[in-house]
């Protein structure tokens, strides 16, 4: 298992101010699994994708990420997990401005400390279409070109679990299924966990499992399909 959440549950404030932003949730997903959460806004579904990634700690209950559980480690350790375990697509594409996807790239790199082979770099700008971009700056790009780059930071030395929050958010049709073929091809090929929080409802054809959050409360949706 890549990545379990036992009972955890995600409260802010106190007495008559308390919301349960995050109901008590039983979630896991294996190497290979494409998995969707579905909802409204305000429905929870960014506070489980934070508490996922180790981003916040929940209020009650354990996040286990490859074996490690989270409460246990302290914080160097929680941020070599999310550093080295977990890739994160933004809906922002978060690209800094002023370097070029190269840079961005080789910046990752040197963060990582993943020494990453060229040739694997290359083969990495080859599957996600990216070659030819690769002097180009975040503001030459299309907002696909962006989420592509995007992606290709989030797959940067393989990690175990990749963690995207609307990644189609403000492109059309044919680029929002362009990002989800990108991340449905990468995630069987490599043998990732994918956990993509959405409400674009055009997307289910692409996962394994779709969940729903409602009010903070986590479900797998068995008529997602129908």
């Amino acid at each position: 298992m890549v990545l379990e959440l036992r009972n955890a549950k995600k409260t802010f404030g106190e007495g008559n101010t308390l919301v349960e932003a995050l109901k008590e949730t039983n979630f896991k997903v294996e190497r290979g699994e494409l998995v969707a959460v579905i909802g409204p806004s305000g429905s929870g579904k960014s506070t489980f994708l934070t508490i996922a990634g180790g981003l916040q700690a929940p209020s009650e209950g354990q996040v286990i990420i490859n074996g490690n559980e989270l409460s246990k480690l302290n914080e160097k350790q929680r941020s070599k997990i999310r550093l080295q375990e977990i890739g994160f697509i933004l809906q922002a594409s978060n690209l800094v401005p002023f370097l070029s996807v190269d840079e961005q790239l080789e910046l990752l790199n040197k963060v990582k400390k993943g020494n990453m082979p060229n040739d694997e770099r290359q083969q990495l700008y080859k599957d996600l279409g990216i070659t030819k971009l690769r002097k180009s700056y975040p503001s030459d790009l299309s907002g696909g070109e962006r989420q592509r780059v995007a992606i290709a930071k989030a797959l940067f030395s393989n990690p175990a679990i990749i963690l995207a929050d609307e990644p189609t958010a403000s492109l059309d049709s044919d680029r929002a299924f362009e990002v989800m073929e990108l991340l449905q091809h990468e995630t069987k090929s490599k043998q990732t966990a994918t956990i993509v929080v959405t409400h674009d409802i055009r997307l289910i054809k692409y996962f394994d499992k779709v969940y729903r959050m409602t009010d903070g409360v986590l479900e797998l949706d068995m008529t997602a399909y129908e």
